[in-house]
């Protein structure tokens, strides 16, 4: 974790999604902001937000099945706290894809919902004004699907000094940097790498010249070609796609939406662009987004792999592995699994193990103090927010992976894990090929 402090100077994450989340009342939530709830004594109030709906509802695809599936768990399975059984309520909101709505819910749950502890999903526009809300609130919150340092540095975060309330677990950049380097060594190219970078919260870290990507990516022997970044919704690629055919760039990385990256790709594939190795995060790591595409465009193409039905891991909560819930997912949807599955029922996983440590459901920093100091074994795998890599952080197990065409099979496409080098206890399948 040398590298870390190189990553420290985040300008302008501070102008970007954080400052969707800066909450405009704070002074309306000054009174009762104690250590207790005040309400809802009797029941156990847990608040979600993720993008149901907009661009980034890829994101949120399943999220319906696990919080029913989970209700249900509770309904049954009550949480224990301090010896007594306590009902559940999940109060489900919709962000829209929009930091704005998704810190307006966030207050509503707050100060409306009265929820005991909030968790929230699916990148930095709704992960980060849903934490701010219940940074200012005084709410314990949970976090996930959203890299380290957009939320962390994103909000004003400093190394050594932890947010009061606030939590998250996942990955960062050092993860995704690993992950893909390890991906494109695996294969022979002149090492010229394409970058597809947005201007939004992650597209401005990983596209960081100091501190993301190119940095990196230089130390392991690659070059990147940036010819800037581009607004979401962007419906002509063509100076991306000259600058990258001009470079010969036999590598392409990116972190754009489905969208956007659908909309780059078809005009890459109609303006003779077509590299070795395609690694593109938060585009690809859905079977609806990559089955958009359709075969001629999607086989073949790489992502990151947070979770998926071959980890060797099961449910704190449920028992389950991570092949029975993905199974348990088909079965009651007729669709095929999706990552963000196994970390939207982890946050649940987080949750009855932080209620079960604490006193009293109302006692708040008692909560946040048992998810600053948690370990757990997760159907995504372990997690430790004591060993960092930043406060309030901790980080879950990522390999690589690559979208391959079935035809004849029960779904379109698979994912296969192609490259375990950093997590050799996750299984591989298959091998990385070209495009």
């Amino acid at each position: 974790m040398g590298e870390l402090p190189g990553r420290l100077g985040r300008r302008k994450f501070l102008s970007i999604a954080g400052a969707a989340g800066v909450v405009a009342a704070t002074g309306a939530f000054a009174a009762g902001c104690g250590t207790s709830a005040g309400s809802g004594a009797d029941r156990i109030k847990i608040g979600y937000v993720s993008p149901a709906t907009g661009p980034l509802a890829p994101f949120a695809e399943a999220d319906e099945f696990v919080v029913d599936s989970v209700r249900s768990h509770f309904a049954t399975h009550p949480i224990q706290v301090n010896g007594r059984s306590f009902p559940v309520d999940i109060l489900y909101r919709d962000s829209q894809s929009d930091p704005a709505r998704a810190a307006d819910v966030a207050t509503d749950l707050i100060t409306n919902g009265g929820v005991h502890l909030m968790l929230v999903s699916s990148t930095p526009e709704t992960s980060n004004p849903v934490s701010d809300q219940c940074e200012a609130g005084q709410v314990p919150c949970v976090a996930t699907i959203t890299p380290w340092q957009p939320w962390f540095f994103g909000r004003g975060g400093q190394l050594g000094k932890k947010f009061e309330w606030t939590h998250l677990f996942f990955f960062g950049l050092e993860d995704f940097e690993n992950v893909y380097a390890d991906m494109w060594d695996s294969m022979p190219t002149n090492k010229v790498a394409g970058a597809l970078w947005p201007a939004d919260s992650d597209g401005l870290s990983w596209g960081d010249p100091a501190a993301g990507f190119p940095q990196f990516m230089a130390k392991r022997g690659y070059r990147m070609i940036d010819p800037g970044s581009f607004p979401t919704g962007t419906q002509d690629f063509s100076r991306h796609i000259a600058a990258f055919k001009e470079a010969k760039a036999e590598i392409l990385v990116g972190v754009p939406t489905p969208l956007d990256f659908a909309t780059f790709w078809r005009q890459a594939t109609q303006q003779g662009f077509r590299p070795k190795i395609v690694t593109i995060a938060k585009a690809n790591p859905f079977p609806s987004s990559v089955e958009s595409l359709g075969a001629e465009l999607a086989d073949g193409i790489a992502t990151d792999v947070w979770w998926s039905p071959h980890y060797p891991f099961t449910s704190s909560l449920t028992g389950q592995s991570a092949g029975q819930l993905a199974e348990a997912y088909t079965a009651a949807t007729g669709r095929q699994w999706t990552m963000p599955i196994g970390f939207t029922h982890a946050l649940f996983e987080v949750a009855a193990k932080a209620f079960g440590s604490v006193p009293a459901i109302d006692d708040r920093r008692a909560l946040a103090e048992a998810i600053s100091t948690m370990k757990i074994d997760t159907i995504c795998g372990p997690l430790d927010w004591t060993r960092g890599p930043a406060p309030g952080v901790a980080r879950a197990p990522m390999v690589g992976g690559q979208w391959r065409a079935r035809r004849g099979g029960k779904f379109p496409f698979e994912l296969v894990i192609v490259n375990n080098a950093q997590h050799p206890d996750i299984p591989t399948s298959e091998r990385l090929t070209p495009l």
